[in-house]
């Protein structure tokens, strides 16, 4: 039996997916293990995502963090998460924030999320905020191009970790498990 810590982890997936997919359960069975209770909630409606519902989501989960927070998000969920993170009034600390395949401009290959991406987020101050900012991206990605993640990471001035051939870090692309996340938060 693990250790129990004060410390917790939320992870927060992407669009068209569900808790249960990709290397999300496998992420949260490391953690767990380790005495880091982990929480990995389903955001509503994936397949047809609305902005103001996962915000809200996100929220209700999330609350205000604090330094003994982890928060990992994949691909659309990393933009939601932002999102929730710049309404956030000081003072307010999370331990490490871990983005996989982030973005926050319009995707090429996924015109449908136009709507939910419009607008951005205005992510100045944030990065003060967090003990460590860990961001991963594939040299592959097909959804994500890897110059988005890339501006991501320079307006959150933190550094990119790239995952050779990983595609969009999906189980289809092979991807079950991902101990670049873990490596980041343990």
């Amino acid at each position: 039996m693990a250790l129990t810590t004060s410390r917790r982890a939320v992870i927060f997936h992407g669009y068209r997916a569900t808790p249960d997919d990709h290397w999300f359960g496998w992420l949260a069975e490391q953690l767990d293990s380790t005495g880091i209770s982990t929480h990995i909630p389903p955001l509503p409606d994936p397949a047809a995502p609305d902005r103001d519902r996962w915000q809200a989501e996100v929220a209700a989960v999330l609350g205000t963090p604090g330094p003994d927070t982890i928060v990992v998000a994949h691909s659309l969920g990393c933009l939601a998460v932002l999102r929730h993170l710049a309404t956030l009034v000081e003072p307010w600390r999370m331990g490490a924030l871990v983005l996989v395949s982030g973005f926050v401009d319009p995707l090429p290959a996924l015109p449908v999320l136009d709507g939910f991406v419009a607008d951005g987020v205005i992510l100045s101050g944030i990065p003060d905020h967090i003990g460590s900012i860990s961001i991963l991206r594939s040299d592959d990605d097909p959804i994500v191009p890897p110059a988005h993640t890339d501006r991501l990471a320079r307006l959150l001035d933190a550094p990119v970790q790239i995952v050779p051939g990983a595609g969009h870090f999906l189980a289809a692309d092979g991807v079950t498990s991902l101990p670049a996340v873990l490596d980041a938060v343990t």
